[in-house]
């Protein structure tokens, strides 16, 4: 089991940025695709974005496509979100999340994919 802990949440105005960071445990090595879903109250968990850890392969939803941009940092068995051009619609939980399996095009936005969690960190957008 890895072990995930995210941080960098917290509060801006639109159109601003943060960067969340995801740091994994000594089993880091042993997974293949890792992502960020989000939560907003009263909605779905979906998505964000994945990255193959062991490849240059990154997915984004299309909600933050050319906003948002995946990256690791394997020295330090981190994942970071970079979020640019923030709306109120980013306001949520952002989780991070790790699969032992490589990242698959056709599903690794599916919650089902990934077998670790962590708690998650807040990210509050104001107009």
């Amino acid at each position: 089991q890895v072990h995930l802990e995210e941080s960098g949440g917290g509060s801006v105005q639109a159109g601003g940025s943060l960067r969340l960071s995801c740091k994994a445990d000594e089993y880091f090595l042993s997974t293949n695709c890792m992502a960020w879903f989000r939560q907003a109250p009263g909605k779905e968990r979906e998505a964000v974005a994945a990255i193959y850890t062991a490849g240059t392969l990154t997915y984004y939803a299309d909600a933050v496509k050319g906003r948002f941009a995946i990256s690791q940092d394997n020295a330090e068995n981190t994942v970071y979100l970079h979020m640019n051009s923030l709306k109120p619609e980013d306001s949520a939980l952002y989780y991070c999340a790790a699969s032992p399996l490589r990242c698959r095009s056709g599903a690794w936005y599916q919650e089902y994919e990934y077998k670790d969690w962590g708690q998650g960190t807040q990210v509050s957008v104001s107009s």
